[in-house]
């Protein structure tokens, strides 16, 4: 094997797992935050959870899954929430409400 081959996959090992421990952090950051039970924290909230949400799909990419595969799935769990009525969409129409909210961003 190439040199420069056992460098690209060196750092890819270690990218991943800087991204897995990022992960790991922004998930206990956020717990930490819910049960401070802080108020006004909604910009710290939106910004753990928008961090989560990325480190998610540069870890999949890493992982060799691409964005419109991963997007794609999320799509498809939305609609087997909706057809299985999960008590989130039964209870509060949020499954219907993301789904919504990405077509229209799609420019469904």
């Amino acid at each position: 094997m190439k040199k420069g081959r056992n460098i690209d996959i060196i750092r890819n090992v270690k990218i991943i797992e800087w991204l897995k421990c990022e992960l790991l952090t922004s998930i206990a950051k956020l717990f930490e935050l819910l049960a401070k039970g802080i108020e006004n924290t909604k910009d710290d909230v939106l910004d753990i959870i928008s961090n989560i949400i990325l480190v998610s799909y540069l870890l999949g990419k890493r992982l060799g899954l691409s964005y419109e595969t991963i997007n794609l799935k999320v799509e498809n769990k939305i609609k087997l929430g909706m057809i299985e009525e999960h008590k989130i969409e039964k209870w509060y129409g949020d499954l219907s409400e993301l789904n919504e909210n990405l077509s229209t961003r799609r420019g469904e």
